[in-house]
């Protein structure tokens, strides 16, 4: 895969990152007198013998209100740091402000026994999915070469307004400003955000007006 290519993967992964930051803000309220605002969503199952479930709904306001009380790690002041505004040799901030100024359509299709990339602007959102095949295993030579014995395959599925991109990258330099984007995100009405499907875990970000998860 291309230095390119591998900057998209790492630009999405850093939407998923900022995604699923709101979940430790749940953590630090038990209840909230909120009626109608937006909720976020984070539902985690496990695929292994526990069969465990976990949900976090949070408030978006509440969110809003919480996270710049939070600092840890790389998370200060409802910002978090990321490691380098230049990944894999790709300028993201340039990258996202060519994509901002471009007509929709389908920027980057990659498909490979390994991963599988799509990239896409389409009436004011991203698209971002990935398909992940590292993990798989061939069979022997016995068996066809193309037949994979057991496969660990992810698929990742993120679906952002832009302007809430525009917002998490409205931040001072190697930053992600988290409550921007939630503002952002609040007016966006109802989403799903992100899915992640894996061997060991599935992953749903969404937001609504509902105080509970599906």
């Amino acid at each position: 895969m291309t230095l390119c290519h591998r900057g998209f993967l790492r630009f999405a992964s850093i939407l998923v990152f900022a995604a699923v930051t709101l979940a430790p803000s749940a953590l630090l309220a038990q209840t909230s007198t909120a009626k109608s605002e937006q909720w976020i969503h984070v539902r985690v199952e496990s695929k292994d013998h526990s069969g465990e479930t976990v949900r976090v709904n949070v408030p978006i306001e509440m969110a809003e209100k919480v996270l710049p009380a939070i600092n840890k790690n790389n998370l200060h002041n409802g910002k978090v740091h990321i490691e380098s505004a230049h990944m894999d040799d790709v300028d993201v901030r340039a990258l996202l402000d060519a994509i901002r100024t471009s007509k929709d359509g389908e920027y980057v299709t990659v498909q490979s026994n390994e991963n599988d990339v799509r990239v896409a602007k389409s009436g004011g959102y991203l698209y971002i999915h990935v398909t992940d095949r590292s993990g798989a295993r061939k069979s022997d030579a016995k068996e066809s070469a193309a037949k994979v014995v057991s496969t660990k395959e992810s698929k990742v599925e993120i679906k952002v307004p832009m302007k809430v991109v525009d917002a998490l990258f409205s931040s001072g330099k190697d930053e992600l400003d988290i409550v921007a984007g939630l503002r952002a995100l609040a007016g966006s009405g109802d989403s799903e955000l992100v899915s992640v499907k894996d061997s060991e875990n599935t992953v749903r970000v969404w937001i609504d007006s509902k105080n509970i998860a599906d």
